[in-house]
């Protein structure tokens, strides 16, 4: 019986693995586990070196450039907007891959009411083992059949349902609906499937079923879904991480940044894929023993290193190897094993995060190990404990430095000092393990101070986040049909610009008969553009709007010189009477003498008046009506010229020799024309627009014909005011004229000025706001208010290479706040008015080359066009627009554009120069 006790200890020793009998546990156990589980310890340098090392790699991806160590992966997933709490409707999900050997039927109804929430029903199935291995056609008729039966036992709509394919597979995918299989995991072993498009292979076994009419709208993997499950809070949730099985994070990234997409314009989900992240130097110190040998035991030896550091799948067998080698040790269990602590898999990840939990207690941490055949004392709880938080705490810091370099990315790529973002989490880890979000967030904070992230725990991300996806698609269609029908009155086509041109050229030739027509086609009294010789000192005044300028031109040898000075010409004076304007004018020039040392001298003067005019002469201009804002009385059907002779009458010791009153489109053309003798046409795109050229003197009726010719201002603004473009009129552009100063007049110009073209792009935005395009529909105060959008904004926000970022800053600073998907729709809009106006311009200065090559008996033409203005100018692609425009409906004409400096002030200068210059030759 002695003898028997003995045997019968060493008989279960050796069943424990024992190393010795009832060992007491080594003098330097402490130490001992210090020195296994400081391998587990990372430093904040470390984790900064993951960080910056996995951004690397991140943006080294996005650019496209191939990597000399595995890396993430960074694949578009094609989900291009996330949601915004008005989707609604009822969705299909199916997944497949999820769970195994299972496939899911999900009927998901969303309400669009925030707060308001429709439990889904689901079915699940489980998938046959000979389905799984069988052949690919097979599993997608299972998986009809399956959808089929779930439909019919529920009472939903037979028609138009859509449905989002939560496959859970590596995959290429190349479209939100189009997804190649790369290969099978999990135990599948279809044939035929992979290099095969699935969602196609679906929709094939659905038609085949015949039962239902199902569109398959979108496939997805599980972290997209994890982020489109979150419901959309006070920060935009626009990061999904999952730590599950394995690891994965996705993120909206800016569209322009991601290489393998042909479109530029707002963002992009991408799928990470840091699971593979590999860098040696990163990841190489922080490797222990425990990863070797559980990475060279793995199905997978050498791939997914990140992965096996952080996943579900993972942690458990590290924990598992701790404990044995501190077993072996004679550390933990008396230095006992069990044959369930050696078979790799037994320690799960429900097992770690359970005796992790302080809150469970020493008595389930007990029968856990008891579980696994082990007899632990009463100090093995707490060691046990210690080695599930290292490992924990690693893998938890890791995640957050890898989250910590996407958040890093999003700052950067965003160009934002700082970024406040929601981060979705979901998997077994994040859901099971408290102390791992904890760790995870506070690591976070360290690693990127300049983020404000809050976690939201994704709910059923992989159905309601598929049905999410799927729902944001169906919203975005919608809403793009609703945009194209809003702006399709804008997109001209060349048979409707080549109307437009004949139609001028048609008032052109009425206008210069004297014959009723839109186009005043006004006989400036120019008769020559400058040859070169203009000499001498010259005084400008240019009036064209809320500021007013004097200037000195100096005209010499060596050039133009100017020195010039601006007054602003208060509301009460624009819109008083006609003394008190040309009274305040002559002040000013008074001004302007006296700081330049020339009281007293009489210099010629030249008036650039930007408005309306008949001219009688050279020096004899009558106003026609005020536009522009003015309205000051007793001045229309004036000679401005005489009204400012009488204000100069009435300020004693004050001469002044006013030689002509010019336009400042002519002053625009003889600006560019001292530069370019073939300068023979005026353009101004500014506030308002106009145009004018030089036209055979014989054509121009009311003057006597003979050779020669004459600059006509054709005062274009007003083309159109006798109905002719009502064809082309939105009903935006009626609210635009219904609200001005001057309804039913220059109706031209109120479709292509700057004065305009800003509320016309805010009443735009009002009916999209009110279609549920923009602003999820909800009516803004602000964008009720008239001339809030100005029509510089539309200029910087198509001039910025970072356009959103521009669309979002302007609309924010008028109190609009809005999303990605709004910018877009405002981009378009933006860029919808002004190619309609820059085509509409073109189309006008084709009509004038046209005019004027016919008239000269001339096969082609070649012809200068001097232009000003800040639409024109500050406007990225107003100018080339234009000239494209002319090309398209001027074949025959060789047409430059000059951008004119100092139009308005050097070339009012240089029509009185030229006159000089004539008259002396006159004399002479």
């Amino acid at each position: 019986m002695d003898a028997a006790g003995p045997a019968g200890v060493q008989q279960g020793a050796g069943a424990l693995g024992c190393s010795q009998e009832a060992s007491p546990r080594p003098a330097d156990s402490s130490g001992l586990v210090q020195e296994c589980l400081q391998q587990f310890k990372v430093t904040e340098a470390q984790l900064q070196q993951i960080q910056a090392s996995l951004l690397v790699s991140m943006e080294q991806a996005l650019r496209g450039e191939a990597s000399p160590a595995p890396a993430v992966r960074m694949l578009p997933t094609y989900v291009g907007s996330i949601p915004h709490g008005t989707e609604q409707g009822d969705f299909l999900v199916l997944e497949l891959g999820a769970k195994g050997a299972s496939l899911r039927v999900l009927w998901v109804t969303l309400t669009g009411i925030e707060g308001h929430r429709v439990e889904p029903r689901s079915q699940e199935f489980v998938i046959p083992q000979e389905v799984m291995l069988g052949a690919g056609q097979q599993l997608f008729d299972f998986a009809a059949h399956c959808l089929s039966e779930f439909l019919d036992a529920h009472p939903v709509s037979r028609q138009g349902l859509q449905l989002g394919l939560s496959f859970s597979f590596p995959c290429h995918q190349t479209g939100l609906d189009r997804s190649t299989l790369i290969s099978w995991t999990k135990g599948f072993r279809c044939s035929g499937v992979e290099g095969q498009d699935v969602v196609q292979l679906l929709r094939d076994a659905i038609q085949r079923q015949g039962a239902h009419s199902v569109e398959v709208v979108a496939v997805v993997n599980d972290t997209v879904g994890t982020m489109m499950g979150c419901a959309p809070g006070l920060r935009p949730c626009e990061v999904g991480l999952v730590v599950d099985t394995g690891t994965n994070a996705c993120y909206m990234e800016e569209a322009r940044h991601v290489a393998a997409l042909d479109d530029d314009r707002g963002r992009m989900c991408v799928s990470v894929e840091w699971g593979s992240f590999r860098d040696d130097a990163a990841l190489g110190p922080l490797l222990t023993a425990f990863d070797r040998t559980l990475d060279r035991e793995s199905l997978n030896p050498g791939a997914q290193r990140f992965e096996k550091m952080i996943g579900g799948l993972y942690l458990g067998e590290l924990v598992r190897l701790v404990l044995v080698h501190l077993a072996r040790r004679g550390v933990l269990f008396g230095g006992c094993t069990s044959p369930a602590l050696l078979s790799r898999g037994s320690v799960l990840l429900e097992h770690v995060a359970e005796m992790e939990d302080p809150s469970a207690g020493a008595a389930r941490v007990h029968a856990i190990l008891q579980g696994l055949g082990l007899s632990p004392d009463s100090s093995d709880a707490e060691l046990v404990r210690h080695v599930c938080a290292a490992v924990c705490t690693r893998a938890a810091q890791l995640c957050a430095a890898a989250l910590a370099s996407v958040l890093s990315r999003m700052q950067r790529g965003r160009e934002h000092r700082a970024l406040r973002v929601a981060v979705a989490t979901g998997g077994r880890v994040c859901e099971q393990h408290p102390r791992f979000c904890r760790i995870l967030r506070e690591t976070v904070k360290v690693l990127a101070p300049e983020c404000d992230v809050s976690f939201v725990p994704s709910v059923d991300g992989g159905g309601r986040g598929v049905a999410m996806v799927t729902a944001v698609a169906a919203r975005l269609a919608s809403h793009r049909r609703l945009l194209e029908e809003t702006l399709a009155p804008f997109r001209l086509s060349r048979e409707q610009l080549a109307v437009v041109q004949a139609q001028m050229r048609e008032a052109m030739a009425k206008g210069l008969r004297g014959e009723a027509s839109s186009l005043r086609m006004l006989p400036t009294y120019v008769r020559a553009t400058p040859d070169g010789s203009e000499r001498g000192d010259f005084l400008a005044l240019d009036l064209g709007g809320t500021n007013f300028r004097v200037l000195l031109v100096r005209v010499a040898a060596g050039g133009v010189q100017i020195t010039s000075q601006v007054y602003s010409i208060p509301e009460c004076v624009a819109q008083g009477s006609g003394q008190q304007l040309f009274d305040h004018i002559v002040d000013c020039i008074v001004d302007f003498q006296q700081k330049q040392g020339l009281s007293g001298q009489s210099l010629p003067l030249g008036f650039t008046f930007s408005f309306p005019c008949r001219q009688l002469g050279l020096d004899q201009g009558i106003l026609l009506n005020w536009t522009k804002g003015f309205n000051a009385s007793d001045c229309e059907g004036q000679d401005i010229v005489r009204l400012l002779r009488a204000a100069i009458g009435r300020r004693q010791a004050v001469e002044l020799n006013v030689v002509a009153i010019v336009n400042d489109t002519v002053g625009t053309m003889m600006s560019c024309g001292y530069e370019d003798p073939r300068c023979e046409i005026g353009l101004i795109v500014g506030t308002g627009t106009n145009a004018c050229y030089m036209e055979e003197l014989r054509n121009v009726a009311g003057l006597t014909g003979g050779p020669g010719r004459m600059c006509v201002n054709m005062e274009w603004g007003a083309f159109g005011d006798d109905g002719s473009l009502d064809a082309l009129s939105t009903c935006f552009d009626a609210s635009v004229d219904r609200a001005s100063i001057n309804p039913g007049k220059q109706r031209f110009e109120k479709m292509i000025s700057g004065m305009y073209l800003g509320e016309i792009v805010r009443h735009v935005l009002l009916r999209l706001t009110s279609l549920g395009v923009l602003f999820r529909g909800q009516q803004m105060g602000r964008l009720q208010t008239r001339d809030i959008f100005k029509t510089k904004f539309l200029s910087e926000i198509e001039s910025d290479s970072l356009a959103l970022r521009q669309v979002r800053a302007i609309l924010e600073d008028l109190g609009l706040p809005l999303t990605s998907d709004d910018a877009l729709v405002v981009l378009e809009v933006c860029q919808a008015v002004s190619q309609r106006a820059a085509r509409l311009c073109g189309a006008g200065v084709a009509a004038v080359a046209e005019r004027m090559r016919e008239s000269r008996g001339l096969e082609e033409l070649a012809v200068s066009v001097g232009v000003d203005g800040t639409l024109y100018k500050l406007h990225p692609h107003f100018s080339s627009l234009v000239a494209a425009t002319v090309r398209e409906l001027a074949p025959r004409c060789a047409v430059t554009f000059l951008q004119s400096e100092d139009g308005s002030g050097k070339g009012a200068a240089l029509v009185t120069a030229v006159a000089c210059r004539l008259a002396q030759k006159t004399r002479v």
